[in-house]
């Protein structure tokens, strides 16, 4: 299949975003989740400006947030710090962390694309949509 693709396999992602105040539905952009199935990869960085989410909400709980956020990193890397997704493989703790909900931190849709390299994928992403 790589053949058809150039070296490059399919790659999954979502943003991460900030809702203050869930009632008003303003956001800002705060991270990455990104799951690549061939290369059983599933990551999440995130990039919190306090100031942007001050200015959508100027009482924010910014350590909760950032406490939220922390979560989601842990989840994607397994292990002990995931809690009850230690277990699961790439693909569920993504499936997971992708499903809407309504709360301060949310993800956004899920899009697609090609890579050769899922860490720098991610790394683009954050810069291009979050920073």
């Amino acid at each position: 299949m790589s053949g058809l693709t150039g070296g490059r396999d399919v790659f999954e992602y979502a943003v991460l975003r900030v809702v203050p105040r869930v009632e008003r539905g303003e956001l800002i952009n705060a991270g990455i989740v990104l799951y690549c199935r061939a290369r059983s990869f599933v990551a999440a960085r995130t990039h919190l400006d306090e100031g942007r989410l001050r200015a959508l909400d100027p009482d924010a709980d910014v350590e909760g947030v950032r406490a939220a956020l922390h979560a989601v990193e842990c989840v994607c890397r397994g292990g002990d710090a995931a809690g009850q997704a230690a277990g699961d493989d790439a693909g569920r703790r993504f499936r997971w962390l992708v499903a809407p909900r309504s709360t301060v931190v949310q993800p956004g849709p899920v899009h697609t694309g090609l890579t050769a390299d899922p860490g720098a994928e991610i790394e683009r992403l954050l810069r291009t949509l979050v920073r």
